[in-house]
């Protein structure tokens, strides 16, 4: 994934409170929020794009290997067939090529690893993406609420979100905090966030004493089964 996409990426999700504030009080709030969410949803078709790519190359590197790891069996099979037949010179012939195998297998799984690595990174990429913009549609529709509303109690079609820094700023804050929680594990200072975030903590290592357990029981099967 290129450096400066993840930059985007990372600046948009971690956007800092100044620049939501800043964004309320400008001249034409709405517009600079509705343009705001429109850099997501182009940073998010970049993301997906590139995301794309990452699944085909590990769809790539996935077939390279498992047509080495067969063509190293294969060969195995042929070796000892050669040596039954007392032919060495097809043997070793066979073991040079095995040997080239096993030079490329282990990058081959690095290689499969690292796409599959960045596919994750990705597919959190987008997560936080959707959620960063999932929270500013919801701040825009509830600031275009809230104009309706004073302007229906007869303040001017006009007011802006500015009348009432202290408040929004509050409300920012919170936004802020409630999306760095989410996307992050970290920034969050409200009672509620730290509880999720020691439920969800909970949760993995729930998760991972689980994965432990089933490892443990396969290991277990198939040593039961060899007796």
């Amino acid at each position: 994934m290129r450096e400066g996409l993840v930059g985007r990426v990372k600046r948009i999700v971690s956007g800092s409170v100044n620049s939501v504030v800043d964004a309320v009080e400008a001249a034409a709030p709405e517009t600079v929020m509705k343009e705001a969410i429109r850099e997501i949803e182009t940073v998010l078709d970049e993301v997906r794009h590139e995301l794309g790519q990452a699944m085909a190359n590990k769809h790539h590197a996935a077939k390279r290997l498992s047509a080495a790891s067969d063509k190293h069996e294969e060969l195995a099979e042929k070796i000892e067939f050669a040596v039954n037949e007392n032919r060495d010179d097809l043997a070793q012939a066979a073991i040079a090529r095995q040997l080239d195998l096993e030079a490329q297998i282990p990058v081959l799984e690095s290689a499969l690893k690292d796409f599959s690595d960045e596919e994750a990174e990705l597919e959190g990429y987008i997560a936080a993406l959707n959620a960063r913009r999932r929270e500013m549609q919801d701040d825009l529709e509830q600031f275009i609420r809230t104009r309706k509303e004073r302007a229906a109690e007869g303040g001017a079609s006009s007011t802006t979100a500015a009348e009432n820094p202290g408040l929004k700023a509050d409300k920012a804050e919170r936004a802020f905090n409630r999306v760095l929680q989410n996307v992050t594990g970290v920034g969050a200072t409200t009672p509620a966030d730290r509880e999720t975030a020691q439920k969800l903590e909970e949760l993995s290592r729930i998760e991972r004493e689980n994965r432990i357990k089933e490892r443990l029981a396969k290991v277990k099967a198939v040593q039961e089964g060899n007796h």
